[in-house]
C-alpha cells in the first residue's frame, strides 16, 4: 500500500505537473474550452465568388445580368459574381452537381428527378410559371396529333421539362415510348433538326419554340399548360446550411428583377431579344403569352403539382426501383427564404 497522499491547498485538489501544481477545475475548464472550440460552428467565411446561372428560359436571370444588381449587392462584401449560362435544366443540374454554380435554373420536375436520384439540391424560389414547352412539327408536316407520332423521330433533351412533357403526352394518348424514336438533342439543336427535316417532331422549349413558329412556320400540335412544371431556382443543400445570407441576397434581387419585368414588359422583351439573339416579336410571345411571374413563393401548390406529375418518373424507370418520389419532392422544396422575404 502506497504512503502517497493527495496534496490539498484551501480544500481544493491539485495535480502535480512539471510546471508545478494546478487545480483539477482548471484542467477541466481547459478541456471543456478545447472541446467547445472544436464543436462550435465556425462563422461562414465571406465568399470570394458566387456563381449564378442565366438562361434564356429564365427572364429574371437575364435582367439581373443586364443591370448588375447582384454585383452591386455583393460589392460591399468583396464577393464577385460569376455568370454561367445554362442551356437547359440538364445543364443547370450538371453545374449544380459539379460545383460550377451555386444557383441553377431548372424546371420543377427536372429538379425532382435529380433529387430523387441522389442530387442534394434545394429549390428555394419560383422564377416563373411558364408554358414553355409543347410538341412541335414542321411547317409542312402532316402530323396533327400525338397519336400520329407512332413510328416517328422526336427530338428532346433528356432530363428536362420538354422531355418529361413528351413522355407524359405519349402516355396520355396511349402511345408507348417504344413506338417512337426519341433523338436526344439539346434544345437549340432540336429546333434545327426539326426545321431541317432530320426529325419529325420536337419537344420544344421557348424561346427556341416561339422563334421556330414565327420564323420557320413550325406548328404546335399539342399544348398542355398543366404538363409544364414551374421554373425553380435551386441551390446545393450544403450551401443552404453554410450561406443562408447569400441566398437571401440573391432572392431579394430576383424579386427586384421580377417586379421590374412586370412594370416594364417592353424593356424586358428587348433584353430577352438581345441576350437570346431573337427577334423582339419572339421575345414578346415568350414573355407576354407564355410566362407567368406573379407568384414567386414556393410551397404546397408546387408540391401538389409535382406529386401529380411524379408517377411518370417511376413508370418510365427514370428513378431507381423503390424510390420514394414524394419524399424527394418534400426534401427538395425549401420555402423558408422566399416566405420570410415576402412577409
Amino acid at each position: 500500500m502506497s504512503d502517497a497522499k493527495p496534496v490539498a491547498t484551501n480544500s481544493k485538489p491539485f495535480i502535480k505537473t512539471k510546471a508545478g501544481y494546478v487545480t483539477i477545475a482548471v484542467v477541466l475548464l481547459a478541456i471543456a474550452g478545447a472541446a467547445f472550440k472544436f464543436l462550435a460552428p465556425k462563422p461562414a467565411a465571406t465568399l470570394k465568388e458566387v456563381r449564378v446561372d442565366f438562361a434564356y428560359y429564365n427572364p429574371s436571370s437575364l435582367v439581373l445580368k443586364k443591370f448588375g444588381w447582384l454585383e452591386e449587392a455583393f460589392k460591399q462584401q468583396g464577393t464577385e459574381v460569376k455568370w454561367v449560362q445554362s442551356a437547359g435544366s440538364n445543364r443547370a443540374l450538371e453545374y449544380l452537381n459539379g460545383g460550377s454554380v451555386e444557383f441553377g435554373s431548372t424546371a420543377g420536375l427536372s429538379a425532382v428527378l435529380a433529387r430523387a436520384n441522389g442530387s442534394p439540391i434545394k429549390a428555394v424560389y419560383v422564377y416563373s410559371q411558364p408554358e414553355w414547352t409543347a410538341l412541335v412539327v414542321g411547317k409542312d408536316s402532316k402530323i396533327k396529333s400525338v397519336t400520329d407520332l407512332r413510328g416517328k423521330k422526336i427530338a428532346a433533351t433528356k432530363g428536362t421539362d420538354p422531355y418529361l412533357f413528351l413522355l407524359r403526352s405519349l402516355q396520355k394518348f396511349g402511345v408507348k415510348k417504344s413506338e417512337v424514336e426519341i433523338v436526344h438533342l439539346q434544345h437549340a439543336d432540336g429546333r434545327v433538326a426539326l426545321e431541317q427535316g432530320r426529325v419529325d417532331a420536337w419537344a420544344g422549349l421557348d424561346p427556341h419554340m416561339a422563334a421556330s413558329e414565327l420564323e420557320a412556320g413550325s406548328k404546335l400540335i399539342y399544348r398542355n399548360v398543366d404538363f409544364n412544371t414551374y421554373g425553380f431556382l435551386n441551390v446545393p443543400e450544403q450551401f443552404v446550411t453554410e450561406h443562408p445570407e447569400v441566398i437571401n441576397t440573391v432572392i431579394e434581387n430576383y424579386e427586384r428583377a421580377r417586379k421590374w419585368i412586370l412594370a416594364n414588359p417592353e424593356e424586358a422583351a428587348k433584353i430577352q431579344a438581345a441576350e437570346a439573339k431573337i427577334s423582339i416579336d419572339v421575345a414578346k410571345r415568350q414573355l407576354t403569352q407564355r410566362t407567368g411571374l406573379k407568384n414567386p413563393v414556393i410551397g404546397q401548390e408546387h408540391i401538389a403539382a409535382l406529386s401529380e406529375a411524379a408517377p411518370i418518373l417511376v413508370q418510365e424507370e427514370l428513378v431507381k426501383p423503390g424510390t420514394d418520389v414524394n419524399k424527394a419532392i418534400g426534401d427538395l422544396i425549401d420555402p423558408r427564404f422566399v416566405q420570410a422575404l415576402i412577409k
